[in-house]
């Protein structure tokens, strides 16, 4: 087998530097994209954090995450169980409790979303100010088309005018 290449035959990553990354999702076995969605996904993310300290019941979820409804509560933990990142213990009692915990796998995944965090906190400052000068850059281009388009404007009512 050549150096970079995966035994696995459902890897898709690239083995040659001059491939597209954006073709990851091209191929009929590759699965990148539609977990990289999952994962990725703002209730996903709130999630993973959230259990990452500990256990917790779906209504202690719902509580602690603002604006998710129960649907799509549900609809994340399932995905997320489903993948393999969340696993679901139904205890036998009455009523039945549920607990919801990261797996060993979504720990690890909670170590990457920790590092995301981590570059976002520190890079703040530099993305709202880079926001700040494209929203001025912005504006000042659509004042510029608008004087123009007046100008425009007045140039074809002179033309006008003059043809009269």
């Amino acid at each position: 087998m050549e150096d970079g290449t995966f035994a696995s035959p459902g890897y898709c990553g690239v083995t040659a530097a001059d491939e597209d990354v954006l073709q990851w999702d091209t191929r009929n076995d590759c699965e990148v994209r539609q977990i990289l969605d999952r994962v990725a996904d703002k209730w996903s993310l709130l999630v993973i954090a959230l259990l990452d300290q500990r256990s917790l019941r779906f209504t202690e979820l719902r509580r602690r995450i603002d604006g998710i409804s129960q649907r799509m509560l549900a609809r994340t933990l399932r995905h997320l169980e489903r993948d393999g990142l969340v696993s679901r213990t139904v205890h036998p009692t009455v009523p039945p409790r549920v607990d919801y915990a990261l797996t060993p796998m979504g720990a690890t995944l909670h170590e990457t979303i920790r590092s995301l965090v981590v570059w976002t906190e520190e890079h703040q400052s530099a993305i709202a100010a880079a926001r700040t000068a494209y929203d001025a850059r912005v504006e000042a281009e659509r004042r510029a088309a608008e004087q123009e388009a007046a100008e425009r404007d007045a140039v074809a009512r002179d033309v006008l005018a003059y043809r009269r």
